[in-house]
């Protein structure tokens, strides 16, 4: 028989976060199927997916680099209120700045 070969944890990560991006895109997909107030286009699609995927990668290397809880819990929090910061400024331009269309 041949050995199985495992994935390693850092495989295992990535592909959580891979799989995780292609479900949040999904849901838009999915959506835009059944109703027209879901009208994304592909550089949306684009858009999100660099942002989900620099998140998820930023927070795979806060988890792999910082040891101590309180420091990497810190990290983690301010990655994902820039994620959330980012997003509602792409989706409705809260701050008027140039991502936003303004």
């Amino acid at each position: 028989m041949k050995n199985q070969e495992t994935l390693s944890p850092f495989k295992l990560r990535i592909t959580i976060i891979l799989s995780v991006i292609a479900f949040i895109l999904c849901i838009p997909l999915i959506a835009m199927q059944f109703t027209n107030e879901v009208n994304w286009t592909l550089s949306d699609f684009v858009a999100a997916g660099v942002l989900l995927l620099s998140t998820g990668l930023a927070i795979e290397l806060v988890i792999r680099n910082i040891k101590t809880g309180t420091s990497r819990t810190i990290a983690l929090v301010v990655i994902l209120i820039a994620l959330f910061l980012i997003w509602a400024e792409m989706a409705v331009g809260i701050f008027g700045s140039p991502i936003a269309g303004s």
